[in-house]
């Protein structure tokens, strides 16, 4: 009787652990739903140009957790070695750009793409007049907050 009672207790423990997570799931679910997204049309030409320095200038879009920037630079625009805990996509429109990354230099024309993982160290040069976007997730908040000191005093 024992070994039965030891059975039963244990076939009974994996269904209050999914009853648990269940329940875990559902507040998840109901929290988010409490939290309604909004709906964002934004045209760049509505979002106003930061000016860093006179070789870069960016607009900024953001939503819940997400963050696009347009991104303005001069050919010689230097944006120093830095990293960041966010993911980033840079897709460059327009011009080239030159990085310095992971040991490697990358040269990323326009129609092209780089994808810079979390915490890894980067630096960029533009080759020509360029115009990119640079996706982040989650958001920037140095770039929100106007505390990323390392690109504000280039020349």
């Amino acid at each position: 009787m024992k070994k039965k009672t030891t059975k039963s207790a244990k076939s009974a423990r994996p269904k209050a652990r999914s009853k648990s997570r269940k329940i875990r799931l559902t507040a998840t679910a109901s929290q988010s739903l409490t939290k309604a997204p909004v709906l964002q049309y934004t045209p760049w030409s509505a979002v106003p140009v930061e000016e860093l320095t006179p070789f870069l200038g960016r607009q900024l879009v953001v939503g819940q957790e997400i963050m696009v920037a347009r991104i303005l630079m001069k050919k010689g625009c230097i944006v120093p070695e830095h990293s960041h805990s966010n993911e980033q996509l840079t897709y460059v429109l327009e011009g080239a750009l030159k990085f310095w990354i992971d040991g490697k230099e990358i040269v990323v024309n326009g129609g092209e793409t780089l994808s810079i993982p979390s915490h890894m160290p980067h630096r960029a040069e533009a080759l020509t007049d360029t115009i990119d976007l640079d996706v982040f997730v989650p958001p920037r908040a140095d770039w929100i907050n106007k505390t990323d000191q390392y690109l504000r005093g280039q020349k």
